[in-house]
């Protein structure tokens, strides 16, 4: 019934009790989940997981907030995404969130990181998964480049785990981008979310968990999952006048559609 298009099995706090966890997505009708990564180094744990449980699906990318670790260039990004049960780029993005006494000038490794995401993404053809915290200016000045430079395939993705404006909302919509919610949209001082949530067009929409983090109410403050989903689907409900289901059916053929996943095996 549901789709947890952006999570992170390979994190503690998951990783120790997968099949617990596994058991429970499964028992919330929650029928597949892609999991995200975030760095080079944890490529290989994260493209095993989708290998090992059928339900699972992988993306491969460098996370715009990891200093320190190996830097991707597109050669990488492409022998990686050539992978089985690999369906996006990313997350990449921008996050201006924590400067440390930098500027916005200084942050030029991190836009330089993203192009060469957007430029595997062209590539291959795959959706880029886009992080982007105070940095939406940025972020979709970098799409707009990169979506009208010579490629091979025109550039798609969604805007996950959205927190920004009705304006960048708009305007990732007019890149013919998607966008997905968390559970944030379940906290209590989200209502400005909750008005871009309720104006979203269903066909455009995601939900997620973003898993370990940010659990939606009534488990704020726990170790997210999968199995939590459902109360994204929830709010978006109540925000639209609709059904959880079509909600559900919606953000599942949303998601499937543009990952390319396959349909659900049944457990």
């Amino acid at each position: 019934m549901y789709i947890d298009s952006h999570c992170h099995l390979n994190f503690p706090g998951l990783r120790e009790r997968l099949p617990e966890v596994l058991e429970a997505m499964r028992a919330a009708r929650v029928e597949q989940a892609i999991c995200i990564c975030t760095t080079l180094e944890e490529a290989d744990a994260v493209q095993a997981l989708a290998a090992q449980h059928p339900q699972l699906f992988a993306t491969v990318g460098v996370h715009p907030d990891n200093e320190g670790v190996r830097e991707p260039d597109l050669d990488t990004l492409l022998a990686l995404a050539a992978r089985p049960k690999i369906v996006a780029i990313g997350e990449t993005g921008l996050d201006y969130y924590r400067l440390d006494g930098r500027s916005v000038a200084d942050m030029a490794w991190q836009r330089e990181r993203f192009r060469v995401h957007l430029r595997a993404a062209r590539a291959t053809g795959l959706p880029v998964v886009v992080h982007t915290r105070s940095a939406s200016e940025d972020t979709l000045a970098l799409l707009r480049e990169e979506a009208a430079a010579p490629g091979a395939h025109p550039l798609r993705g969604v805007f996950h785990c959205f927190t920004e404006s009705q304006a960048v909302a708009e305007a990732a919509l007019d890149l013919g981008f998607h966008i997905s919610f968390s559970g944030i949209l379940t906290f209590k001082n989200a209502r400005e979310l909750r008005e871009v949530a309720a104006a979203l067009p269903l066909e455009r929409l995601l939900i997620e968990t973003d898993s370990p983090y940010l659990a939606p109410v009534p488990y704020r403050g726990k170790t997210n999952e999968p199995a939590y989903v459902p109360h994204v689907a929830a709010q978006i409900a109540q925000l639209k006048g609709l059904s959880v289901e079509a909600v559900a059916e919606a953000s599942r053929a949303n998601t499937r559609a543009l990952f390319g996943l396959p349909e659900a095996v049944p457990a």
